[in-house]
Formats: C-alpha cells, structure tokens, sequence
C-alpha cells in the first residue's frame, strides 16, 4: 500500500512490488493519472477507514515523498514493514528545491530518517528504489516472516508523559543554574572532514547534543578531552569547534545561535557533544531519569 506522492518515475519499482503482491493506493484529484492499471486505488479515506486498511496491509510503500511524515509510524504501529527510499546523496537545502530557502542545514539520507535510524528492521527497510535486485531482496524478506506491530515507546501517551515529567522535575526554568541534558552524558567525538557531527554521533549509536556545544568552546574545555589547541581564532561559522589535528590550531564559535550538529567542515575536524539515548524515547539519555 501506499498513499499519494511523486507517481511519475516510480511505475519500475511498483511493478516489482507487484510481481509479489497487490497494491492499494490512497490517491487523488491529478495524482491519479500516473497510476498503473493494477493499482487498487481507495481514493480519500477517513482515519477510521483507513486504519482498517493497514491492519490488513503487509507492507507500507514509501514513494520518497513526503519526508519525515507521520504515516509510515501508523503504518508500522498497525503491523506494516515500510519500505523506505534511500536517498544518495542526501536531500538538504544545497540540492532540493523543497529545503531551499529554509533555515536549516539537515541532510536528509532517507525519506523517514527517524524510522531509518531508530526503529529499522524488521519494520524499516531502507533501499535504493533504483537498484531492482535490492528492492526485490526487501520485499522477498518482508513478505516471508510475520512482523509485529511496533509503536515507539516515545510515541505513546505515556512515553509522551515520561518527557514531560523528566523535563519539569530536571530543569530550572527560574535561574538556569542546572545543566540538562546534564553534563555528565556529553561524550566527545571528532568528526573527520567531511563529516558532520550527526553522522558521527550517529555511528557510535548516540546522538548529537547541542546544548552541549558551549561546553567544547574553549580552549580548556577541549584539553579535557585530549585535545590540545597551540592556537586559536573565533569565527561565526555553523561548522565550529573544529580542530586541525596537524597544525593543533583551533577554530571556537563566536556567534552561539549558530551552533548546529548538521554540516561537515571540509579540512578540519568537527569537535561534536554526542550523548546516548534510550532506545525509544531519544530525548532522554540514559542517566537522565
């Protein structure tokens, strides 16, 4: 199944999805002249209706668009494997017209990241729409074993209580006096030139803190962590601190609204504030509870 998006170039994939199984659409107004003969199009359902249809649906076809919508998680949380399109390079500002213009520097490297990254198999299969073998090789695996339904923790009612609580009883809203996350889950990484915080972070299955980054500012802040700085400059630039490893010259952020975990600084290394999670409620680190 899958709901309205970019049908024009996608009629390949489908039809290896449906050499395995039928397809039900959720399609309408214009949308609907690109789509194959074979498709069992729904048309507009109500929430109630087409909650029905997931629960009967094995598996839930992303179309590369939307980004980061929430129907994949319904699908998923009705017992659905969502196929989720990779994108090679990732979507940001720099080469989609949907980002440009907009404040942010976030590279997108599938259409569901969040699914991507912190459900994934068995209910997130993330692949390369255009390679045939690897989609074929997904849908085969998807459709040979029984998959569950899955709601993340952090998507439920009580997970959404859990943050709320954890952020009122742990924070000082009065005198900002107490750090949170607190400090003691920072963990830093370097990122090669390149990369971008996130991405590093991101494989050593943590997370990139962001209320961390003035912390990592200062000369002595990096010597703490075995980086020592022989010189030093200030500049208003989203991919700072940042450290060349030969020359030991560091570069600290003058501007700290500019602060950012997205981004990759092209000859020097990223100094990034990661921290760990809970698996299911990524807001929390472990020790904040």
């Amino acid at each position: 199944m899958f709901q309205r998006s970019a049908l024009e170039d996608k009629k390949n994939y489908l039809d290896i999805i449906h050499s395995y199984t039928e397809v039900h659409g959720t399609v309408h107004g214009t949308s609907t002249v690109h789509l194959p003969a074979y498709v069992k199009n729904h048309g507009i359902l109500s929430g109630r209706d087409l909650q029905f249809l997931l629960r009967e649906t094995k598996l839930f076809v992303g179309l590369s668009f939307p980004y980061e919508g929430p129907a994949p998680l319904e699908a998923i949380a009705n017992g659905c494997a969502f196929l989720n399109p990779k994108f090679t390079p990732p979507k940001s500002s720099k080469n989609t017209d949907f980002f440009k213009g907009k404040p942010t520097l976030r590279e997108l490297t599938s259409q569901h990241p969040y699914a991507e990254v912190y459900i994934g198999q068995p209910h997130v299969w993330t692949v390369n729409i255009d390679d045939a073998a690897e989609v074929e090789r997904a849908v085969k695996s998807i459709l040979s074993q029984k998959i569950e339904p899955y709601l993340p923790y952090e998507f439920t009612c009580e997970g959404m209580l859990q943050r709320v609580n954890a952020f009122i009883e742990n924070q000082d809203f009065c005198h900002g006096q107490v750090m949170w996350p607190p400090l003691s889950a920072l963990q830093v990484k370097l990122a090669e030139p390149g990369k971008s915080c996130k991405q590093v972070c991101q494989e050593e299955r943590l997370i990139c803190e962001p209320s961390f980054f003035q912390h990592l500012n200062k000369d002595k802040d990096l010597a703490k962590f075995g980086v020592e700085c022989q010189t030093v400059e200030s500049a208003g630039d989203t991919v700072v601190p940042a450290y060349n490893e030969v020359t030991r010259h560091c570069v600290f952020q003058s501007d700290l609204l500019l602060f950012s975990c997205a981004g990759a600084h092209p000859t020097l290394k990223r100094v990034c504030p990661c921290r760990d999670y809970m698996k299911g409620q990524v807001a929390l680190c472990k020790g904040c509870l």
